[in-house]
């Protein structure tokens, strides 16, 4: 008898096929997975294996694995360029700290989607543009700092460029130690980093 025929194969081949994962489920699993195994060295295959899907499951969701890194990279981004938009009307020290602890906030949110995020080294084109992206928002960063020393907010003795990269080195590198439901959730995380960076660059 053939494999066509046999209820309890095809049963086997439905279960293993698609179990629960929904696209948010599935987009929050892949970037796991290559959290974990790093993207480049992860294949639709291995990835499929890894959930324990079909790759028509996969495909199901998403068109190829760019797309996943896409979607995942965008939602990183988009938080970011939020907090730029939700700090626009305020004078340039409180931007800046409102800013700090809105990119804290969607670190912690979404600290998969941020870490895979802080990895991609433009490897293909959505990697690229997802760079491009992370660069104009340091550039707004770098803006808004200039803004605070011109206006006397800020000090004017560090690099405004500099500033922004060593303020956000100390935001990114959370990725590497913090793990939600620990001693500190998001709102006292944001206020430590915020009285840690900006404590030395105020002018009071």
């Amino acid at each position: 008898m053939g494999a066509a025929s046999d209820p309890a194969g095809s049963a086997e081949v439905a279960r293993r096929g698609r179990p629960g994962y929904d696209r948010r489920s599935l987009l929050d699993a892949a970037v796991a997975v290559f959290n974990d195994a790093g993207y480049d060295a992860t294949s639709v295959a291995a990835l499929a294996a890894r959930l324990g899907l079909s790759k028509a499951a996969i495909y199901h969701h998403f068109s190829s694995k760019e797309q996943i890194l896409e979607t995942a990279l965008g939602d990183a981004l988009d938080g970011l360029e939020g907090v730029l938009v939700s700090a626009r009307n305020a004078p340039p020290a409180e931007r800046l700290a409102t800013v700090l602890r809105g990119a804290v906030s969607v670190l912690v949110a979404q600290l998969p989607a941020v870490t895979l995020l802080l990895r991609v080294r433009g490897n293909s084109e959505v990697e690229r543009r997802a760079l491009d992206r992370r660069r104009a928002f340091d550039q707004a960063v770098t803006a808004l700092v200039r803004e605070g020393q011109e206006q006397g907010s800020v000090r004017a003795d560090v690099d405004a460029s500099v500033a922004t990269r060593l303020l956000f080195g100390m935001v990114n590198s959370v990725v590497e130690w913090y793990r939600p439901g620990g001693a500190e959730d998001a709102e006292a995380l944001a206020r430590d980093v915020l009285a840690v960076a900006l404590d030395g660059l105020r002018l009071r």
